[in-house]
C-alpha cells in the first residue's frame, strides 16, 4: 500500500523539477538563446514542468491513477534530460529530470 509517506519524496521530486525546468527556461534558456530556444528542447522543458505539476498534483490528491501520470512523468523527464545533456551546460535541469525519473519510475511500480 502507498502511504502518504512514501509519496512524499516523489512529490519533492516533481516539484523541484517543475521549478527547476520552468525557471531555467523562462531564464536561462530565454536569456542565452540559440540552441536553449529551438523549438523542440523548449517545448519539451515546458512540457516537463507541467507534468511534474500534474503528477505532483495526482499524488497529493491520492488518485489512484497516479501511477499512470507518474509512468508518464518519469518518460518525459528522461527526454527532458536528455535535451538539457546536448543542449549543454544545463547540468541542474539534467539532475533534476534524472531525479524525478527515477522517483516517479518508483512510484509507478509501487501502485497499491
Amino acid at each position: 500500500m502507498v502511504t502518504h509517506q512514501h509519496l512524499l519524496p516523489c512529490v519533492e521530486a516533481c516539484s523541484h523539477c517543475q521549478k527547476t525546468c520552468l525557471n531555467t527556461a523562462m531564464t536561462r534558456c530565454l536569456e542565452v538563446g540559440g540552441k536553449h530556444l529551438e523549438a523542440e528542447h523548449f517545448r519539451l522543458m515546458i512540457n516537463c514542468a507541467e507534468i511534474c505539476q500534474t503528477s505532483a498534483n495526482f499524488l497529493l490528491s491520492g488518485s489512484t491513477f497516479h501511477h499512470h501520470v507518474c509512468e508518464v512523468c518519469a518518460e518525459i523527464c528522461e527526454a527532458c534530460a536528455k535535451s538539457c545533456e546536448q543542449v549543454g551546460d544545463m547540468e541542474d535541469c539534467v539532475k533534476a529530470c534524472r531525479e524525478c525519473a527515477k522517483s516517479c519510475r518508483e512510484m509507478a511500480g509501487a501502485q497499491g
